[in-house]
């Protein structure tokens, strides 16, 4: 299973990584931590490269990560997805038809839990787990939502990627550039 032939989604946490990405053969990245005042000029940039980019929300420099930001964000930036942990946002980004990732932090059982029931009122398209190095939670967040999954977060190496991946992943969210090297030298296709 991978997120149309991608086992990684290049996390892209600055304009460095940004430009290295665009020489990758990766379709879809995430940016994250960026100025409010560079978004228009970066998604233009990759869509002039025919990058699918996922925008995480609450990273953003200078907007908030409200359900207004992103009506913002879906109307005027238009991109492919939206990544929160904020209920309003996800349900902002599916009402505008801009792909919904629910983002996850599970430390422990209880915020499982919460995870679960908020998945259930949200209805993202995916969830994105952290730290994507459990299998365990990656299988039942999957098996209990039904929802496909990113793993992201302290993955370091390949087998922790086929790991997460076997568990019920479909892609591995991550900023770590070897990862990137390694993966990008597959074969990726649609």
């Amino acid at each position: 299973m991978s997120f149309y032939g991608q086992k990684i989604i290049p996390a892209i946490r600055s304009m460095k990584d940004f430009e290295k990405m665009l020489d990758t053969p990766f379709t879809y990245g995430v940016f994250l931590d960026l100025h409010v005042g560079m978004l228009k000029n970066v998604f233009k940039y990759a869509n002039q490269y025919e990058k699918k980019m996922f925008l995480h929300v609450d990273l953003i420099q200078g907007l908030k990560n409200d359900e207004a930001a992103a009506e913002y964000l879906c109307q005027e930036i238009k991109p492919y997805g939206l990544i929160s942990t904020k209920a309003n946002v996800i349900m902002k980004a599916r009402q505008k038809g801009i792909y919904a990732t629910q983002r996850a932090f599970i430390i422990d059982s209880s915020a499982l839990e919460r995870s679960i029931t908020l998945v259930k009122k949200t209805n993202p398209h995916y969830i994105e787990v952290l730290p994507g190095v459990v299998p365990k939670i990656i299988k039942e967040l999957h098996v209990r939502t039904g929802k496909p999954i990113f793993a992201g977060g302290l993955i370091d190496t390949p087998d922790e990627v086929e790991q997460a991946i076997q568990s019920g992943a479909t892609a591995i969210t991550t900023s770590n550039r070897k990862l990137w090297e390694e993966y990008s030298n597959l074969n990726i296709s649609e």
